[in-house]
């Protein structure tokens, strides 16, 4: 069940009570896509990193191990020793961005493997059979992801087509969690808004999800190659058709500072590969902007990453010896960027619903941009 706590302006600060936890919103899920995050952090780091959800995604567990030995193994939280809330995305993404070749029609999608190039069919059904399987907290409905940018005509077409495959996610759902072979009956589904960058298709999209009384609804779309002004139009113009009581998440986004205009937006949900996968490539996050290990400036700095930060890596450790470490191509010294860039996006979670609460978060918002522009020393 979600609960708007209270509002300031469009933001939202709520809480989704689920099987695994209470999930505090707006909230920032770490992306672990095969049950592991990349740059050797396990699940016993994410608790020291204040992390409330992972991500997970569908057709990577499907092709490797296999979602059924996940079911066999006890589902995805003890598979990978986690005991709080997983969304597992639908790999509908994925099908759509990995598969070469690929033929959609309107039972689902057949494709092959990008692994051993195997014959795969997914469809609706398909999804939530899998997604039960891994008994994830939180199942994402299979959907279409059209390309950007994309002609109309085959956006209507792509939008109307993901509408029907939500009814048939939904009513499969239902099926699954009230058989009694459920690893977790209570898994909980959120559908997707499709449309593009055209208004009137996304809102009318959201206005027929909507009706389908879901437990959340998702942007997705987006961070595909528009503008950010054209990302922050398309959530401010579509939201408001979206159910105030539930959560609304942004697939797939982004910065920090994505995050701060979303949330203004009214939106609750994130996930975004880059404070990982940047941290691995030597780039930190701070509150004083994003700063680069490897330049030389760094080489004899026995500061920490960023001054203001209290978390296990700052605490401890210089950027000299970061530096050296990823110099090195040490793997220890990918775990403490990861490390840091995770606890960094966390942190900022908490200091939004913090603003929020307060009743300042637009000033918040404004304060903290300033500081996200300002050189690293």
């Amino acid at each position: 069940m979600y609960q708007v706590l209270c509002k300031d302006g469009r933001a939202k600060r709520g809480e989704l009570k689920t099987v695994h936890g209470t999930i505090q919103t707006p909230v920032f899920m770490n992306v672990g896509t095969v049950g592991a995050m990349k740059g050797a952090v396990s699940t016993q780091d994410l608790q020291s990193m204040k992390t409330q959800v992972v991500l997970c995604n569908t057709y990577h567990l499907h092709v490797r191990p296999g979602d059924n030995i996940v079911n066999q193994l006890g589902g995805i939280h003890k598979f990978m020793v986690w005991d709080k809330p997983v969304l597992t995305d639908s790999g509908g993404f994925q099908v759509f961005s990995l598969a070469g070749l690929r033929k959609i029609k309107e039972e689902g999608v057949y494709f092959n493997s990008h692994i051993d190039g195997k014959k795969i069919f997914m469809g609706p059904e398909e999804s939530m059979r899998i997604q039960s399987n891994l008994a994830s907290t939180i199942a994402m409905a299979f959907d279409e992801c059209p390309p950007y940018p994309a002609a109309r005509k085959y956006m209507q077409d792509s939008v109307d087509r993901t509408t029907r495959w939500l009814g048939r996610c939904k009513a499969e759902m239902a099926r699954l969690n009230g058989s009694g072979n459920a690893l977790n009956p209570k898994q909980l589904l959120f559908g997707i808004n499709q449309g593009g960058t055209f208004d009137d298709i996304r809102i009318e999209h959201a206005k027929q999800i909507t009706e389908l009384e879901l437990d959340g609804y998702a942007l997705g779309g987006l961070a595909v190659g528009e503008t950010h002004e054209l990302m922050y139009h398309v959530i401010e113009e579509t939201v408001p058709y979206l159910p105030e009581d539930k959560p609304v998440y942004l697939m797939g986004v982004g910065t920090p500072e994505n995050i701060l205009e979303a949330v203004e937006r009214g939106v609750d949900f994130f996930d975004c590969v880059y404070p990982a996968r940047n941290g691995r490539h030597g780039h930190a996050y701070t509150n004083h902007g994003k700063m680069n290990l490897f330049n030389a400036r760094y080489e004899t700095d026995d500061k920490p990453i960023d001054e203001t930060c209290d978390c296990p890596v700052c605490r401890t450790y210089s950027r000299a010896y970061i530096r050296h470490l990823l110099k090195a191509k040490e793997t220890l010294g990918l775990r403490l960027m990861v490390t840091h860039n995770l606890y960094f996006y966390n942190t900022l979670m908490e200091e939004i619903r913090d603003a929020i609460e307060k009743g300042c978060y637009k000033e918040y918002k404004r304060k903290k941009t300033e500081m996200f522009k300002e050189e690293t020393k």
